[in-house]
């Protein structure tokens, strides 16, 4: 198999090689930028994972994680958000942004080892999974169509920006219509065992995804005590 191209951005220079020389003993190959300006002069099409700081210059790593979501090539790319930024509502926001992990300093590097290759396993096992088929990949609700092979998803024919997370909450409420999902449920179906995942984080991307979907967000519904669902 080939090397995974890990990117790292982080204005400290001296925490860029630490990561660098410790994921590169660990066999990947590692470029590292220090500012968010510097990453997106890269091929960012070619990175399998992002580890981005928050706290940088002009362009955070919440702004550049916005960027790389907006394009096709990185849209899909794992996200670790790395920073010193611990505070509940900086993780949901960074949660909310599509990240796939949120590591606060101080952290170990050992600590960091592992988490890269928990996403890593994750995006290979999606990797591998069988192929479906075309109509198993084309789930739609009227003028509602969700397209799980190139992860889009629009209402009639005008396409929608949903975060990776939107996408994928969407996904699992309306292959599973009539059926009420708890945010346990959907945690570990959407979350999985990757993070910490707080009520909150599923109540705003629920909201945003809602305000998204227009007419159909009126579909999506919500039983108190219970949980949620996409309801005909």
């Amino acid at each position: 198999m080939n090397k995974y191209h890990i990117l790292v951005v982080d204005d400290e220079e001296s925490l860029c090689e630490i990561l660098k020389f410790n994921l590169t003993r660990e066999g990947y190959d590692v470029t590292t930028a220090n500012s968010a300006e510097e990453a997106l002069t890269l091929d960012v099409g070619k990175f399998d994972l992002a580890i981005l700081d928050v706290m940088m210059g002009e362009v955070s790593g919440f702004s550049l994680a916005k960027i790389l979501r907006k394009r096709s090539e990185t849209s899909n790319m794992p996200i670790i958000f790395c920073t010193a930024r611990d505070a509940e509502e900086d993780k949901v926001r960074g949660l909310d942004l599509g990240a796939d992990d949120y590591i606060a300093k101080p952290f170990s590097v050992a600590e960091v080892m592992a988490r890269v290759r928990s996403v890593l396993r994750r995006t290979q096992r999606n990797l591998d999974a069988e192929p479906q088929t075309d109509d198993e990949n084309i789930i739609s609700y009227e003028g509602l169509v969700i397209n799980n092979l190139n992860k889009s998803c629009r209402i009639d024919g005008e396409e929608i920006q949903l975060t990776r997370k939107e996408f994928d909450i969407l996904l699992l409420l309306l292959t599973n219509r009539g059926t009420i999902l708890s945010r346990e449920q959907i945690m570990k179906r959407v979350w999985r065992e990757e993070v910490i995942v707080l009520d909150r984080t599923i109540d705003v991307n629920i909201t945003r995804m809602r305000k998204k979907l227009k007419q159909y967000g009126n579909h999506i519904i919500t039983r108190t005590g219970y949980g949620y669902g996409f309801e005909e």
